[in-house]
C-alpha cells in the first residue's frame, strides 16, 4: 500500500483516523502501532515477523543496557550495544546485499538506520531506554515515515509518544501538507517520469545530445519531486497524528555547491551519518588528510545504503570526488558567487544522478557518450537529431513546473496566502488534478521503495 493510492487515501486512512480520535489518549499509541503494522502487513506481510524480531530485540537490549539511573557506562552497555547493530546490521546485510534472498523487505534500510540511533543514544545516554514497547514500536512503525523515511530520532518524538494532542488547526495543516506532498508525486514527479521511461525504451544509443540532457534533468525532477513528495506526505501525516516528523528537504536545486546540496537533501539521513559515523571519526578535526578519509568512509557507506550494484559505488565516488574539490579548492568561491555556483551546481548533479538511475554500468556508459557526443560513440543505433523536438513540446509545461517548484517562491506563496482562502482554493485544486491523475494511472510506487 502507497500514500498514493485510492486504496490509502480513501479506505485506510479514514478508517484509520476515525478509531484513532475516538479512543481514549491512553490506547492511541496502541492503535498507531497496530494500524501501522496492518499497514506494513498489506505490502509485506512476509516480513512483519522480521520487523516485530527487530522492535523486540533492541527493546530488551535497551531496556538491558542501564538498569537504573545512576548506573555508569562500561563493558556490559558496549556488549549489549554491540550485539544490537551487529543483529541490526547483519539482517540488513543479509537481505540487501549478501544475494542470498531474492526480495529486499520494504523499509528495512530505514527503520534498521532508525533502531540503530535509537540503541547508540541509549548507550550514549542522550535518552532513556524505552520502557512501554508498545511506545518503542510506535516510534520504529510509524507509518507515516515506516517505508521510506525521514529517519526520527527517538528524542524528537519522545515527549509526543507520552502526552500529545491533536487540534483541529494541526489537522487542517497536516491535511494541507499531506495533499501538497500527492500533488508533488502524482502531478509532477510522475508524470515527468514517463519521458524517462520513453528514453530507456528508445534506447540510450538512439538519442540525440538535447534529448539526453533533458532525460537527466527529467529524472532529477522525477527523483526529488517524488521523494519530497514522499517526505511532505510523512509530515502532513504525522501533524494529522500529533506528531511534529522532522523536514526532509530544503530546496535542493538552489544550492551553489555539492556540498550545500547534500545539506539539504534527504536530511534525516545525512544527519544520520553526519551524528553517528563522520564526527566519532573526528568530523574535520584531524585536517584536510583525516577529514577526507572520514568523508571517503561517510560515501562509501551512503552508496552501499542505497544498493551494492556497481552504479551506485560510481555515484557516490563520483560525489566524493566533487566533495573533497569543493573543501580543498574551489568550494568558498562557488559559495560567494552568484550565478556561477547554480549553474555549477544544474551541471554536474543530473550527471551524478545519472549513475543513480542507470544500474548497468555498461548502458552508463552509452548515455554519457550521448550527453558528450565528442566521447567515442557506439557503433550501433540510430541517432534520431531532432527527437528532442517533439518530447519537449510534450513535456515543457512539466519542466516549468519542476523549475518553479524547486524555488522557495510557493513556499513563500504558500507561507503568505495558505490560510486565506486562495490558499484553500489552491490547495483543492492540486487535490482534484491529483485524484484525477491517479484514476488515469496504472502504477506509481515511490522510487526510494527500492532502497
Amino acid at each position: 500500500m502507497v500514500f498514493s493510492s485510492f486504496e490509502f487515501l480513501f479506505r485506510f486512512l479514514p478508517v484509520f483516523l476515525i478509531i484513532y480520535y475516538i479512543v481514549p489518549r491512553k490506547f492511541k499509541n496502541l492503535v498507531l502501532f497496530g494500524g501501522s503494522i496492518l499497514f506494513y502487513a498489506f505490502g509485506e506481510a512476509k516480513y512483519v515477523l522480521l520487523l516485530l524480531a527487530c522492535l523486540v530485540l533492541n527493546y530488551i537490549l535497551g531496556c538491558l543496557m542501564y538498569r537504573n539511573a545512576m548506573e555508569g557506562r562500561g563493558g556490559r552497555q558496549k556488549f549489549l550495544l554491540t550485539l544490537a547493530l551487529v543483529y541490526d546490521f547483519g539482517v540488513l546485510f543479509l537481505y540487501k546485499y549478501s544475494g542470498l534472498t531474492d526480495s529486499l523487505p520494504l523499509g528495512i534500510s530505514f527503520y534498521t538506520f532508525q533502531i540503530a540511533a535509537y540503541m547508540i543514544d541509549v548507550y550514549r545516554g542522550a535518552v532513556p531506554a524505552e520502557r512501554s514497547l508498545v511506545n518503542l514500536g510506535t516510534y520504529l512503525t510509524m507509518f507515516p515515515q515506516l517505508i521510506a523515511g525521514p529517519i526520527i530520532n527517538y528524542s524528537e518524538v519522545r515527549t509526543a509518544l507520552r502526552r500529545r494532542t491533536v487540534r483541529l488547526a494541526d489537522f487542517e495543516e497536516g491535511l494541507k501538507t499531506l495533499i501538497l506532498g500527492l500533488g508533488a508525486k502524482i502531478i509532477i514527479a510522475d508524470r515527468i517520469g514517463m519521458l524517462w521511461n520513453s528514453i530507456q525504451m528508445v534506447g540510450f544509443s538512439s538519442i540525440s545530445t538535447p534529448l539526453a540532457w533533458m532525460g537527466a534533468f527529467a529524472y532529477s525532477i522525477q527523483l526529488y519531486f517524488d521523494f519530497a513528495g514522499y517526505s511532505l506526505m510523512a509530515m502532513g501525516l504525522g501533524r494529522m497524528l500529533g506528531f511534529e516528523i522532522p523536514v526532509n528537504f530544503r530546496q535542493p536545486y538552489m544550492s551553489k555547491s555539492v556540498s550545500e546540496f547534500w545539506r539539504r537533501w534527504h536530511i534525516t539521513l545525512g544527519r544520520w551519518f553526519r551524528e553517528y559515523v563522520y564526527i566519532p571519526l573526528g568530523g574535520n578535526r584531524g585536517g584536510k588528510a583525516r577529514t577526507f578519509f572520514n568523508l571517503a568512509v561517510v560515501w562509501i557507506l551512503t552508496a552501499l545504503w542505497h544498493g551494492a550494484d556497481y552504479n551506485f559505488l560510481i555515484w557516490g565516488a563520483s560525489l566524493l570526488v566533487l566533495l573533497a574539490l569543493e573543501k580543498l579548492f574551489f568550494g568558498k568561491w562557488l559559495e560567494k558567487s552568484h550565478v556561477i555556483g547554480h549553474v555549477y551546481l544544474l551541471f554536474v548533479v543530473p550527471l551524478t544522478w545519472m549513475a543513480f538511475a542507470i544500474s548497468d554500468v555498461g548502458q552508463l556508459g552509452v548515455y554519457f557518450t550521448r550527453l558528450f557526443p565528442f566521447l567515442p560513440q557506439a557503433a550501433d543505433g540510430v541517432v534520431r537529431e531532432l527527437d528532442y523536438v517533439k518530447y519537449m513540446a510534450d513535456y515543457w509545461p512539466l519542466f516549468a513546473l519542476g523549475i518553479i517548484f524547486s524555488t522557495p517562491v510557493p513556499t513563500m506563496l504558500y507561507k503568505k496566502f495558505g490560510k486565506k482562502w486562495v490558499g484553500s482554493i489552491a490547495v483543492a485544486v492540486i487535490l482534484v488534478l491529483s485524484i484525477y491523475y491517479l484514476a488515469i494511472s496504472t502504477n506509481n510506487p515511490f522510487l526510494y521503495f527500492n532502497f
